[in-house]
C-alpha cells in the first residue's frame, strides 16, 4: 500500500472517530439504537470523504477554494445520508449534525496532521 494510501487511513479514521464523538449522540432522537447511528456516520463518511481526499486535491484552484469545495461537499453528502435515512430527522437538523460533527473533524485534523 502507498504512503497517500496510508495517509487517508490515518485520517479516515480520525474523521470517523471525531464525527462518531459529535453526531452519534446529536442522532440520538432520530434512532435510539446507537450502533444504527454509529453505522451512518461510517457510510456517510465513506461516501464522502474519498473525494476529498482523492479528488478535490487535484482540482485546479487555490487551496483555501478546494477547501471550501471539499468541505462542502462533506457537510451536503453527509446531510443529506443522515435525512435519506432517517426523514423525520429533517433537513434542517441533519444539516445542523453534519455541520457540527464537520467542524470538529477539520479542527482535529488541522491540529493533529499540521498542514
Amino acid at each position: 500500500m502507498n504512503a497517500w494510501v496510508l495517509d487517508w487511513l490515518r485520517a479516515f479514521a480520525v474523521t470517523v472517530a471525531v464525527e462518531a464523538a459529535v453526531a452519534v449522540p446529536l442522532l440520538a432522537r432520530a434512532d435510539a439504537h446507537r450502533g444504527r447511528r454509529l453505522a451512518a456516520v461510517l457510510l456517510v463518511n465513506l461516501a464522502t470523504h474519498p473525494l476529498v481526499w482523492f479528488l478535490f486535491p487535484g482540482v485546479s484552484a487555490a487551496y483555501p477554494l478546494r477547501v471550501a469545495f471539499s468541505e462542502a461537499w462533506a457537510l451536503a453528502g453527509e446531510a443529506g445520508g443522515y435525512w435519506v435515512v432517517w426523514p423525520r430527522l429533517g433537513m434542517r437538523r441533519a444539516f445542523a449534525t453534519s455541520l457540527l460533527a464537520n467542524a470538529a473533524s477539520f479542527v482535529v485534523g488541522l491540529v493533529v496532521f499540521r498542514r
